[in-house]
């Protein structure tokens, strides 16, 4: 049988695909927002509510989704988990009033929990970690294009004359995802068309898992309990409110602060999700820069690019300082690209910390700790807006981010995982 060429790089591309089609599943809600609620009667606090049960239900299935992953394997983990948010996402279509919406919505958020500890996991089965930043930025942006493709398809959807469509659309392409995950994804091991060469050096450039050195992985109490998840947790839960306001209330800010109508959001509501995708991208590659340009460890470098992400997101604190809406967009788009840099980071420190046996249980749990704090925020946010408006809660996300960055920079700590001359092979590269 003929070998591929890079077939690490095809298998992070089937991982951005799934996370395209995840994320777009989550952001339908947020354009259909302002007609689902004249429709179905909708309050902005009602509204809040919904977005919550979605994220309390993703935050606490994210652990249990890490866990399963870890426990039958990235392939048929994911493939049940993204048939079962497929599903959910349809479901929304029946709803009929806020209770129902969040009923469902609350459904998609325990299923589609499971897809960044998959992405990671994956990655961490699929790249030495010298490249490890680069495939998580590049998986990650799928997050955003998820993001920027959902204002003018349902807004498409919504000028065919009903909302539902949107909802069931993608639903569907949910289900040929599954297909396609099922058909294609395989472990190193088991894929046959992987070359011995590029197989020796995946292999070459991975940390050993407990299981092949006779070790013993880690239960969860013991990882929760540990400095290097605090590391990473307490800067998810600063950091998360950021990525799901921008997710959740961008179209409506878009609407009711800056009087855009329906074309205008499909117009302009995507770009910050586009900037967010150059910051999963070039987030990933900063890594390898630091490295080579600041004379810094590898692991130093991860660190180096958190900080930058929250040096970056100072520009959303300053939307409520202009007047021009475009300008406002564009302030968005420097948030979106921070986040998202900072983000793909805080991943390769998770990759870095843990081994491939607790990778997807630590992000899991790393990401129910972000939920919660976005799940707070959201709640105290539709409280909040009416009487204080957008700018003041965009300048607390900005304050949360930087403290996430001095957090994760004191306690994260490399535990040994990184092969020996590691270092030294990057620094030569």
């Amino acid at each position: 049988m003929s070998k591929i060429k890079g077939v690490r790089w095809w298998m992070v591309g089937l991982v951005t695909l799934g996370l395209v089609v995840n994320y777009l599943a989550r952001n339908t809600l947020s354009v259909a927002a302002p007609a689902m609620m004249k429709e179905l009667n909708i309050t902005t606090e009602q509204y809040s509510h919904i977005v919550v049960a979605w994220q309390v239900c993703y935050a606490f299935m994210q652990p249990v989704a890490g866990y399963i992953l870890d426990a039958i394997g990235t392939k048929l983990g994911f493939a049940i988990f993204a048939l079962a948010w497929s599903l959910a996402c349809g479901a929304a279509a029946m709803a009929t009033g806020w209770q129902s919406l969040a009923v469902f919505r609350g459904m998609l958020g325990l299923t589609e929990a499971a897809g960044i500890p998959a992405g990671v996991k994956a990655t961490s089965e699929w790249f030495p970690a010298k490249e490890r930043s680069v495939a998580i930025g590049w998986f990650n942006i799928g997050s955003s294009i998820g993001a920027l493709l959902a204002p003018p398809l349902v807004v498409w959807a919504i000028m065919q004359g009903k909302w539902e469509y949107a909802f069931v659309l993608v639903g569907g392409m949910g289900l040929v995802w599954t297909a396609l995950w099922m058909l294609f994804y395989k472990h190193p091991r088991d894929q046959k068309f992987l070359s011995n060469e590029e197989r020796d050096y995946i292999i070459a450039g991975q940390e050993a898992a407990p299981s092949e050195t006779g070790g013993k992985k880690k239960s969860w109490t013991e990882i929760i309990t540990s400095r290097n998840f605090w590391a990473i947790g307490i800067p998810r839960i600063l950091s998360e409110p950021a990525w799901q306001t921008f997710n959740a209330w961008i179209p409506l800010y878009m609407m009711t602060e800056r009087h855009m109508n329906l074309k205008e959001i499909a117009m302009f509501a995507w770009l910050p999700f586009l900037a967010a995708d150059i910051g999963c991208v070039l987030g990933g590659y900063l890594s390898p820069f630091y490295t080579k340009y600041c004379n810094v460890s590898l692991f130093t470098s991860r660190k180096m690019v958190v900080v930058t992400g929250a040096l970056f997101m100072v520009g959303p604190a300053c939307v409520g300082f202009v007047e021009s809406p475009y300008t406002a967009i564009a302030l968005l788009c420097v948030g979106g690209f921070a986040h998202q840099t900072l983000s793909g980071a805080l991943y390769s420190v998770t990759s870095d910390v843990f081994t491939k046996d607790e990778v997807a249980t630590a992000t899991g749990m790393g990401g129910m700790m972000g939920y919660l704090g976005a799940a707070a925020f959201t709640a105290v946010f539709g409280l909040l807006v009416s009487k204080v408006g957008y700018s003041p809660l965009f300048v607390v996300l900005t304050v949360f981010d930087l403290i996430g960055a001095v957090v994760c920079c004191t306690l994260a700590k490399k535990g040994g995982s990184t092969p020996a001359g590691l270092e030294a092979s990057l620094a030569k590269a």
